[in-house]
């Protein structure tokens, strides 16, 4: 059985111990993965997020230009409900590494630097390693924007290693986030002196309830190649803190909006914009890249077939190729179960990692010449 002395899960285990949750800074963690390369040509994109923190996206390029990057992210969700240290690795003796990012995806980007480190001076290997991606997507668009490196390697395509079970993806959704936010007067709830904001949010949440229900119902806004086939419509209420006693000053509505490429997004934003101003609420959107798609018999996916033996899908959720795809086409493939991410359970198979080296090894070596 694999133990962190292995190369791969040895990284793997230390970016774990890292805290890179999308809200914080990403600089230890850079920093971490920086040391991993020596002898790339590394390039640094520093940015600060709208919360005024300090972020970094890396491109690492080693030998002749053009062939395939991999690319992984650094970040990770929060981590809600680990009743376990979310960021103390353990190797179990089922052969699975535990912790926040093990499999979402501190452990493919271990592989990806491991394989990148193991090609032969000759094969073109590139790596694109993003933050923010479980948010705003921002390195990957500052990348996909500003990097000259990446720009300058006339790449012919990128892996996206997230996890996939090493089943080629070759489309999935890109998200539109709405920000509704209504406003009152805060004052102790018993004085009959407040405002409160959620009374405003109602008439607008009915008419979202409205949208939900069409999402699942019309077809014309409906993918049949997707599992499932309606668009996520997912709602997330907040009222800043607001206790039981006090009118609510503020109150938000977060609304995530799933589309693919076969599907136009004009009738739900219409819908969410005309909504809001109904209800006299301030409405702010964040759109990601367009829905990358590409078709089956694309060469990258025959590429991905090849490599794991298994047939091209789509998925429901989204990744950094949704910015990538303006530097080349991009295939998301890479080791672990995606259903074991977000959780607080999340781990990941070792021997999957460790098996990824070699194939992310070929991915590499197919580039060349």
């Amino acid at each position: 059985m694999p133990d962190l002395t292995d190369p791969v899960l040895k990284l793997a285990a230390e970016l774990v111990a890292i805290d890179s949750r999308s809200f914080v800074s990403n600089l230890p963690v850079a920093d971490r993965i920086e040391r991993e390369l020596g002898g790339f040509d590394l390039e640094r994109l520093d940015y600060v997020d709208a919360n005024g923190v300090a972020k970094r996206a890396l491109v690492a390029h080693r030998g002749p230009k053009g062939g395939y990057a991999l690319s992984g992210h650094m970040d990770t969700v929060p981590a809600t409900g680990w009743e376990s240290d979310p960021w103390a690795p353990l190797l179990d003796e089922a052969g699975l590494l535990h912790g926040l990012g093990s499999v979402d995806m501190k452990g493919q980007v271990a592989a990806a630097i491991v394989a990148a480190q193991q090609a032969p001076k000759d094969v073109p290997a590139t790596l694109l390693i993003t933050s923010d991606e479980e948010t705003t997507k921002a390195g990957a668009a500052r990348i996909a924007k500003d990097s000259a490196l990446a720009k300058s390697l006339g790449l012919k395509g990128i892996i996206v290693a997230e996890p996939t079970s090493l089943a080629p993806v070759r489309g999935h959704r890109s998200h539109i986030a709405f920000m509704a936010i209504a406003r009152g007067v805060q004052a102790h709830s018993s004085t009959g002196k407040g405002e409160n904001a959620n009374w405003k949010l109602l008439p607008f949440l009915a008419a979202m309830r409205g949208v939900f229900d069409r999402l699942r119902s019309d077809a014309s806004l409906q993918d049949a190649e997707y599992d499932p086939p309606f668009s996520d419509f997912n709602l997330v209420l907040d009222n800043h803190g607001t206790a039981l006693n006090v009118t609510v000053a503020k109150a938000t509505a977060h609304i995530k909006f799933r589309y693919s490429a076969k599907v136009d997004p004009t009738p739900v934003v219409e819908a969410v914009r005309a909504a809001a101003k109904d209800a006299g609420l301030d409405l702010q959107e964040q759109w990601e890249g367009r829905p990358p798609e590409l078709p089956a018999d694309h060469p990258l996916v025959a590429f991905g077939v090849k490599l794991s033996g298994k047939p091209p899908r789509t998925a429901p959720y989204g990744t950094d190729a949704s910015e990538l795809q303006a530097l080349a086409p991009c295939l998301v493939l890479g080791p672990g179960d995606v259903g074991l991410a977000h959780t607080p359970r999340e781990c990941v198979r070792a021997a999957e990692l460790v098996e990824a080296v070699p194939l992310f090894g070929r991915v590499l070596a197919a580039g060349a010449g």
